[in-house]
């Protein structure tokens, strides 16, 4: 570098320095910070206000018998040892995660096979349209599609029965049979939810380096071994990241059992968070279900561990 060259390097520097250490640049400086944390702490403060302070409200009650009525009573660990040896909890627990894996397991696979269709089409019109269809059942209220849902499978007047029964075939005890119950709680989570998952995908496979692509094109790779052995081990975050969010929504289901079957046939249905809701609210035992709350909470921690520590040796960063 020439000595002109250097001096007017030197020169557009120091015309910088003195610009930043003008009034002006110095406010404008401050409210940037200042607008910085005033972010930060409201995010901090809804997180405290609607999640760290109840997790703590539940685990201190969680040591106490409250009925509201009366005042809380402290028992020490006993809600916890009563739960491990209630059965009819302890069921709930093993409902939701039979739905749980169910639930993830089909709204993985179809949200990728989906998203894999979408990618391949040439028209960007088209891949707007089923991006906008795929993902407007998830901006619709849980409620209202669980009671949609749940006159669409009713056994008896349900139009996929009516309409089963229009080409010859029986009617489904879809609500009615504990095992088609689960099946029909998993089709219609997935149903709702897959549109998150869907689009989570295309945009990821959308940055898929295309000489990537074209290389393996060149060396003979089919479709199929293109998209296992390219595509989804360079989408594999995108992957473990929809996996984790769709196991924690999963291990909370409530809204659409809750409304279709009220938990039954029976308890085929029952998740953990309606057993707790029962226990709660129904029964009037606030520390038992505060400890059935905890006991969820420390599942999906566990849970999500475990997806890190297997994410380690299955997902590839670039």
């Amino acid at each position: 570098m020439s000595t002109a060259t250097e001096t007017r390097v030197t020169a557009s520097r120091a015309k910088s320095l003195r610009a930043a250490r003008r009034p002006g640049a110095r406010r404008a400086a401050r409210r940037e910070a200042v607008f910085g944390y005033l972010m930060i702490g409201l995010a901090v403060a809804f997180v405290s206000v609607f999640t760290l302070i109840p997790i703590l409200v539940s685990l201190g009650l969680s040591f106490f018998s409250w009925d509201v009525i009366t005042p809380p009573q402290f028992v020490g660990f006993k809600n916890f040892t009563r739960l491990f040896s209630d059965g009819q909890v302890l069921s709930s627990f093993g409902v939701t995660i039979v739905l749980a894996i169910g639930i993830v397991v089909l709204q993985i696979a179809l949200g990728l096979l989906l998203a894999v269709l979408v990618n391949n089409r040439k028209h960007k019109w088209t891949k707007a349209l089923f991006r906008t269809t795929f993902y407007l059942p998830l901006l619709a209220s849980t409620a209202a599609v669980s009671i949609f849902m749940g006159y669409l499978f009713d056994a008896k007047f349900g139009l996929i029965n009516y309409y089963l029964n229009e080409i010859g075939l029986p009617s489904v005890p879809w609500l009615v049979n504990p095992t088609t119950a689960q099946i029909t709680m998993v089709l219609v989570v997935v149903w709702q939810q897959v549109g998150f998952t869907f689009v989570l995908f295309v945009a990821s496979l959308t940055s898929v380096p295309t000489d990537v692509l074209e290389a393996a094109s060149i060396d003979g790779a089919g479709p199929w071994r293109t998209l296992f052995r390219i595509k989804v081990p360079l989408i594999s975050p995108t992957i473990l990241f929809a996996t984790v969010v769709a196991m924690i929504n999963a291990m909370q289901l409530f809204d659409q059992p809750f409304i279709m079957t009220k938990g039954g046939p029976g308890t085929a249905t029952t998740t953990a968070t309606i057993s707790m809701y029962q226990t709660g609210f129904q029964n009037l035992q606030f520390g038992y279900a505060s400890a059935i709350a905890i006991l969820l909470l420390v599942i999906i921690l566990i849970v999500t561990g475990v997806q890190f520590l297997a994410a380690r040796k299955l997902v590839f960063y670039q």
